[in-house]
């Protein structure tokens, strides 16, 4: 699960990033919010991840 979610949150911040030079206007926007979303998504995940795991070590 865990590699997972770090090629979803690096995908997501590539797509982000590339986005703003592929794009223009509403599908730019539209992109930038969905890659946003997923991007703090899995980055919440492996932290909560992360903070369980050290807890019970």
């Amino acid at each position: 699960m865990k590699p997972l979610l770090w090629l979803l949150l690096l995908a997501a911040l590539a797509v982000n990033i590339s986005s703003s030079f592929l794009f223009d206007g509403a599908q730019q926007a539209l992109i930038s919010v969905a890659t946003g979303l997923t991007a703090l998504a899995s980055g919440i995940t492996l932290a909560v991840r992360h903070r369980k795991q050290r807890a019970t070590a």
